[in-house]
C-alpha cells in the first residue's frame, strides 16, 4: 500500500510545484526568458488536468478582495435576506455564463486567448473586438481594484502610521484616506508592473503562495465560526446611547472612573466635552445617554441572525445605530460629524451594493482562458469552471449566513473596523488571529493584481495580433521573447486611472459592468449557436440550451443596468464605438462566425417576406440595375455613372451593378473575376452600396437581355435600369453600340421597368463637388407614373444636390388652357409635398406628334411600305390581315387548321391571275419594284419625328441650357422587335425560298397559295427590314436632335405603374 501511495504524493507535490495562474502566452514568454543561447527546446505537451489546470485557477480568481473587505458591510447594510438575493444574483448570472461558455469550450479547439477567441470565432471580428476589448478593460480595472485592496488593508489595518495624509478633523478623513491611496496606489502599481515587465516566472513561482493565502483565509473563517458557539472572542463596542463610537482615542468605555475614591473623567470624556473637568459643557447627547458595552461577536448560537435579517440603507453621514439600545434625546447633527461616531461614508442602497459584490464572482474565464496548457480541455473546463462556482457560490452564501448569525448589526455596517480599534472586521470572526485574515487577504489582493497586470497585457496583444482594430497594431510588438511591452504599459495607463478614482466602491461597478459586458456576448453566441443549428455546432459538453443562454443574457443587461444605469449606458457606448469602429475600418475577417450566419437566416426571412406582395406606391424607390461598360483592360469606363448612382440612392434599397462580357464561361473566367474585382473597387471609391454582378455571354445582346430579366433574387429585383447614353454610336465600327441599346430599351419595355439614360455622363457631379444655386429641369411631356417627379427628390436628398432648386416644364397644345394647367399641377405637386417652380410651354400638335402619336406612326409607316410595293387595294388587306392573325391569333390557327385550310382555295388568288402576275413581274415589273424599294424617300415619320425633336430641342435649350440636370421624358423603341440581324436573316430565308419556289410547276391551288403567300411574306421581309433599319437609325438621331446643346441630360421611361402618390 505504501508502495502504491508514495508515486500519487510525490506527483501531487510535483504538480504544486508547478501551479500557475497565468495564461498559456504568459508561460511561452516565460520559457523564452529562460532560454540560454541556441540550445534546442524539448516541445512537453500540456499535462494539465482538471484540478490543477481549471479548479484551482478559478477558485484563486472568483474568491478575493470583495470578500475580505467588504461581504460583512454587504450584509450588515443589505441584511442577511437581500444579501443572499445579491448572492444568488451574481453566481446564477455567472453559473449561466460558465454553462454557455462550457458550450462554446468544447465545440472545437480553443487556442490561447482563452474568451477572447472563443467569442471572437463564434460571433465574428466586430463583436469580438468589442467584447475583446471590454474583458481587457474590466481585466484592467480589476487589476486597479486589487491594488486599491491591497492598499486599504496596508493602511487601514497592518501599519495604519504609514498614512502621508493624515485627517486634522474626522470630516476630513475620507479624503485623507482617498489621497493616501492614490499616492500608494500608483507606486504600488509602478513596482507591480516593473515585476511585471522583468519577468512573468517572479509572478508565476509566487502563484502558489497566494492561492495558499486564499485558502487558508478561508478556512480560518469557518474556524473561527465553529469557535464562536463554544468561546465567542472578545471584540467589545463601545456604545453611546444606540450609537457606534469609533473607539481608537480612548481604551475604557467609561465617561469617569473612580480611582483612589476620586471621580476622574475618562479619554472618551475628553472627547465630547470643552476640557477634562466635571463641570465643563458637554454635548447634550453625550449628558443624556449611557455608555454601554456590546459584545461585537455573540456568536453562532447567540440569536444575532433574527436582527441582521433586514436592510439598513442611508445616506451619507448617517450614523450606525442599535435599535436595540436606548437613546434619549436628540441632538445637532451639524455637530455630530466632528464627534466619534461610526457613519456611513456613503450612501447605500440595493442596486449599489449589487455592483460592487459582482467582481466577487467574476473570474470564471480563468480555466478557458489556460485551454492550451489542458490535457482534455473539452473535459476539464466544463467540470473544473462549473466546480468552481458552486465551491465559491456555497461558501459565499455560507459566509452571508454565518457572518449574519455571529457578528452584531452595528459591527457589520462598520465598514473599516473604526468601533473594533481599526481591526478587519472579518479578521475579528477568524481563528486562531485576525492576522492570519489580513495577512492572507493582503497577499491575496497582491497576487490577483500581479495577475491582472499579466493577463491584461496579453489579452490586448491577441486582439491586436488578430489585426481587427487597425489602431491598436502598435500594442501587437514586444520585447524579443513577445512580451508584450507596449501593451504593458497601456494597461498600467488604463490601471492609474482606476487608482486615481482611488475608492473601491467606485471602481468595482466600472469592471462589474465589462466583465457583465463580456459574460452577456458569450451567453448571446451560444444561444445564436443553438438557434441557428450552425452545421459546425457540435459541441461536447451536453448540458446547454439555447433558454438558459438566453436568460443568462437577459441577466446580465438586468444586473448592467441595476448596478449602474450611467455607467451601462457608458460601457454599452464603448462597445458599439469598437464594434462601428471594427466595421467600417477593420480587416475583413471571415471566421465562420454565428452573426454572418444570423444575417443570412435575416436575409432569407425578409426575401421571402418581401415577395408576398408588390411593393406599395408608398414604398416605391428606384432599386437600379446599372449597366457598366468596362473597356479593354476591364477598367469602367464611366466612373462617375456610379457616383450618381451614389447621389440618387444614398445607400438605400438595391443596387447591382452589371457588366457583359462577350464569349464563353470557360473562356473568359479569369477576365470575369477581373472585372468582377475591378468593378466593385471602382463600387468602394464611389461608396456605391450595393452587388456586382458580371455575366458572360455569346453576345452583347443576349447578355444584357439574361442581366434585365435575373438580376435579383426574390422580391429584391431590379425594377429600374440606368446606363449611360451610347456616344460613339455613330461611328461606323461602333454599330453594336446603338444596337444593343436599342435592344435595352425594347427590352425593359417588355419588363415593365423604368429606364434613365444618363447623357455626357462624364460631366455629372463627383461625390466630392458641391452643386451651388441652380435648378434640376423636368421636362414633363408625357406622363409616365411619376418617375420625372420622383428622381428630382431623391436627388435632392444628396449633399451635391442640396441647392439645386426644382423647375417642372409641361407642354401644353395650343387649344389647352395653359393658365388653368399652370394651377392644377402647382396643386398636385403640393399634394405630393414637393417644392418646385412650374412652367408651363406652348407647343403646336405637329410639334410634339412624336410623343402622342407612336402607334398612328407605325401603321402609317407600314401603308406607306405597301403602297410602295405596287399590291392592290385587296392585297394589302389581305397582306396586313396575314400578318394580324400571325401576331395576335397564331396558337387560335393551329387549333382551327381543319376549318381554315380549305378556306384558303377560294381567296382572291386564282391559278391563272398567278401565272398572269409572274409572267408580268419576272420581266420587268420586279425590277422596278426592287428600285423603288430602294430609292424609297424618307417617309413622312421619320420627317415628323426630326421635326418634334428639333421644335423641342429649340424650347428645352432656350429654358434649360444653364440647368445643372435636365429630365426629359424618352420616346419609345421602334416597334419591330425582331432585331436587325433576325430582319437580315428572314430576308435570305426569303431570297432563297423564293429562287426554289421560280422552279416550281403549281398543279393545284394549295400549292398556289403557299407560293403567293411566300412572295408576299419576302416582299414583306425586305420592307419590314428597311423599315426597321431606317426607324432605327432615325430613333438615334431622334434623341441627338432632342438633346443637342445640353450639358447633363438624364432620359427617363417609366415601367408602367404609378411610383408617386399624394396620400400618406
Amino acid at each position: 500500500m505504501g508502495m502504491q501511495f508514495n508515486p500519487m504524493v510525490s506527483s501531487l507535490l510535483n504538480k504544486l510545484a508547478n501551479y500557475t495562474n497565468l495564461t498559456q502566452g504568459a508561460q511561452e514568454h516565460e520559457e523564452a526568458d529562460d532560454d540560454d543561447g541556441p540550445k534546442k527546446k524539448t516541445v512537453k505537451s500540456p499535462q494539465m488536468g482538471t484540478f490543477m489546470g481549471v479548479y484551482l485557477p478559478c477558485l484563486q480568481n472568483i474568491l478575493g478582495v470583495i470578500l475580505f473587505l467588504r461581504l460583512t458591510w454587504i450584509v450588515g447594510t443589505a441584511g442577511i435576506l437581500e444579501s443572499l438575493a445579491i448572492v444568488g444574483l451574481c453566481c446564477s448570472c455567472t453559473m449561466l455564463t460558465a454553462i454557455s461558455m462550457s458550450a462554446i469550450a468544447t465545440n472545437g479547439v480553443v487556442p490561447a486567448g482563452g474568451s477572447y477567441y472563443m467569442i471572437s470565432r463564434s460571433l465574428g471580428p466586430e463583436f469580438g473586438g468589442a467584447v475583446g476589448l471590454c474583458f481587457y478593460l474590466g481585466t484592467t480595472f480589476a487589476g486597479s481594484m486589487y491594488i486599491l485592496g491591497t492598499i486599504e488593508i496596508l493602511l487601514t489595518y497592518i501599519v495604519p502610521k504609514a498614512a502621508i495624509f493624515v485627517a486634522e478633523k474626522k470630516e476630513d478623513e475620507v479624503d485623507a484616506l482617498l489621497n493616501n491611496m492614490r499616492v500608494y496606489g500608483t507606486c504600488c502599481l509602478a513596482l507591480m508592473a516593473i515585476v511585471v515587465f522583468v519577468g512573468v516566472k517572479y509572478v508565476n513561482k509566487l502563484a502558489l503562495v497566494f492561492l495558499a493565502c486564499v485558502i487558508l483565509s478561508i478556512l480560518a473563517i469557518y474556524a473561527g465560526v465553529i469557535k464562536t458557539i463554544f468561546e465567542p472572542p472578545d471584540f467589545p463596542l463601545c456604545m453611546l446611547g444606540n450609537r457606534t463610537l469609533q473607539n481608537h482615542n480612548f481604551d475604557k468605555c467609561l465617561k469617569t472612573e473612580v480611582i483612589d475614591n476620586l471621580t476622574v473623567t475618562t479619554d472618551l470624556w475628553s472627547l465630547f466635552c470643552d476640557g477634562p473637568e466635571l463641570n465643563a459643557t458637554c454635548n447634550e447627547y453625550f449628558v443624556s445617554n449611557n455608555v454601554t458595552l456590546v459584545q461585537g461577536i455573540p456568536g453562532l448560537t447567540s440569536g444575532a441572525i433574527s436582527a441582521n435579517m433586514w436592510s439598513e440603507y442611508g445616506p451619507l453621514g448617517m450614523l450606525v445605530e442599535d435599535k436595540k439600545l436606548l437613546s434619549l434625546g436628540g441632538s445637532d447633527p451639524a455637530q455630530d460629524i466632528y464627534l466619534p461616531y461610526v457613519v456611513n461614508d456613503i450612501t447605500t442602497f440595493f442596486t449599489l451594493l449589487v455592483g460592487i459584490y459582482f467582481p466577487s464572482v467574476t473570474g470564471i474565464m480563468a480555466g478557458s482562458n489556460r485551454s492550451g496548457d489542458l490535457r482534455d480541455a473539452q473535459k476539464s473546463i466544463p467540470i473544473g469552471t462549473i466546480l468552481a462556482i458552486v465551491t465559491t457560490s456555497v461558501i459565499y452564501v455560507t459566509c452571508v449566513v454565518l457572518f449574519g448569525a455571529c457578528i452584531e448589526g452595528v459591527l457589520l455596517r462598520d465598514k473599516f473596523g473604526d468601533s473594533v480599534k481599526g481591526n478587519l472586521v472579518i479578521g475579528t470572526l477568524s481563528w486562531p488571529s485576525p492576522w492570519v485574515i489580513v495577512i492572507g487577504s493582503f497577499f491575496s489582493c497582491c497576487g490577483a493584481g500581479l495577475q491582472s497586470l499579466t493577463g491584461a497585457p496579453r489579452l490586448l496583444q491577441a486582439i491586436a495580433r488578430d489585426g481587427i482594430v487597425p489602431f491598436l497594431q502598435v500594442f501587437g510588438h514586444g520585447k524579443a521573447n513577445g512580451e508584450p511591452t507596449w501593451a504593458l504599459l497601456l494597461t498600467a495607463g488604463i490601471c492609474e486611472i482606476g487608482i486615481l478614482i482611488a475608492s473601491l466602491d467606485a471602481v468595482a461597478p466600472i469592471l462589474s459592468m465589462f466583465f457583465l459586458m463580456c459574460y452577456l456576448f458569450v451567453n448571446l453566441a451560444c444561444a445564436v449557436q443553438t438557434l441557428l443549428r450552425t452545421p459546425n455546432w457540435r459541441p461536447r459538453f451536453k448540458y446547454y440550451h439555447w433558454a438558459l443562454s438566453f436568460l443568462g443574457m437577459s441577466l446580465c443587461l438586468a444586473l448592467m443596468f441595476i448596478s449602474s444605469w450611467y455607467y451601462a449606458i457608458v460601457a454599452m457606448a464603448i462597445a458599439g464605438c469598437i464594434y462601428k469602429y471594427i466595421e467600417y475600418r477593420g480587416a475583413e475577417k471571415e471566421w465562420g462566425d454565428g452573426i454572418r450566419g444570423l444575417s443570412l437566416n435575416a436575409a432569407r426571412y425578409a426575401l421571402i417576406r418581401l415577395e408576398e406582395a408588390p411593393p406599395h406606391t408608398k414604398n416605391w424607390r428606384p432599386q437600379l440595375l446599372v449597366l457598366l461598360n468596362l473597356d479593354s483592360d476591364q477598367s469602367v469606363k464611366h466612373p462617375r455613372l456610379l457616383s450618381f448612382t451614389t447621389q440618387l440612392k444614398a445607400g438605400k434599397g438595391l443596387t447591382i451593378v452589371g457588366n457583359v462580357l462577350e464569349g464563353t464561361y470557360l473562356t473568359k473566367e479569369t477576365e470575369a473575376k477581373k472585372a468582377e474585382q475591378n468593378i466593385k473597387a471602382a463600387m468602394a471609391a464611389e461608396k456605391t452600396k450595393g452587388f456586382c454582378h458580371v455575366v458572360v455571354s455569346s453576345n452583347l445582346r443576349d447578355g444584357i437581355s439574361h442581366l434585365i430579366q435575373s438580376a435579383g433574387l426574390g422580391g429584391m429585383k431590379h425594377n429600374s435600369v440606368l446606363m449611360a447614353w451610347p456616344g460613339t454610336w455613330r461611328q461606323s465600327n461602333d454599330q453594336q453600340s446603338w444596337k444593343s441599346f436599342i435592344e435595352t430599351v425594347r427590352e425593359t419595355t417588355a419588363a415593365h421597368q423604368a429606364l434613365l439614360v444618363a447623357k455626357n455622363v462624364d460631366s455629372l457631379p463627383t461625390n466630392q463637388d458641391r452643386l451651388g444655386e441652380g435648378t434640376i429641369d423636368v421636362w414633363w411631356v408625357v406622363h409616365d407614373g411619376g418617375m420625372l417627379m420622383l428622381l428630382p427628390f431623391l436627388l435632392r436628398q444628396h449633399k451635391v444636390w442640396k441647392k439645386c432648386k426644382m423647375r417642372i416644364f409641361t407642354v401644353a397644345q395650343m387649344d389647352d388652357n395653359s393658365i388653368q394647367m399652370k394651377k392644377d399641377l402647382q396643386m398636385f405637386l403640393y399634394h405630393l409635398r414637393l417644392n418646385a417652380e412650374v412652367e408651363v410651354v406652348e407647343m403646336h400638335d405637329n410639334d410634339i406628334s412624336a410623343f402622342t402619336y407612336e402607334k398612328t406612326l407605325v401603321m402609317e409607316q407600314r401603308s406607306q411600305m405597301l403602297k410602295q410595293m405596287q399590291l392592290s387595294k385587296t392585297e394589302r388587306e389581305r397582306e396586313a390581315q396575314l400578318i394580324h392573325d400571325r401576331n395576335t391569333a397564331s396558337h387560335a390557327a393551329m387549333n382551327d387548321k381543319a376549318e381554315t385550310g380549305p378556306e384558303r382555295v377560294h381567296m382572291t388568288w386564282t391559278k391563272d391571275k398567278l401565272f398572269t402576275e409572274r409572267t408580268r413581274n419576272r420581266e420587268c415589273n420586279a425590277n422596278v419594284a426592287m428600285r423603288d424599294l430602294f430609292n424609297m424617300k424618307p417617309n413622312q415619320s421619320n420627317v415628323r419625328r426630326m421635326h418634334t425633336a428639333v421644335k423641342l430641342n429649340e424650347v428645352v435649350v432656350n429654358k434649360s441650357q444653364g440647368a445643372h440636370l435636365v429630365l426629359l421624358n424618352m420616346p419609345g423603341p421602334p416597334r419591330n422587335r425582331g432585331g436587325d440581324e433576325n430582319c437580315i436573316l428572314n430576308l435570305c430565308h426569303a431570297i432563297k425560298f423564293q429562287l426554289s419556289m421560280m422552279h416550281f410547276v403549281v398543279i393545284d391551288a394549295e400549292a398556289c397559295d403557299v407560293t403567293v403567300i411566300t412572295s408576299v411574306w419576302y416582299l414583306n421581309a425586305l420592307c419590314s427590314c428597311i423599315s426597321t433599319l431606317t426607324a432605327v437609325d432615325s430613333d438615334m438621331e431622334f434623341l441627338e436632335v432632342l438633346l443637342e446643346g445640353l450639358n447633363r441630360v438624364l432620359l427617363v421611361r417609366g415601367g408602367g405603374r404609378e411610383v408617386i402618390t399624394i396620400y400618406s
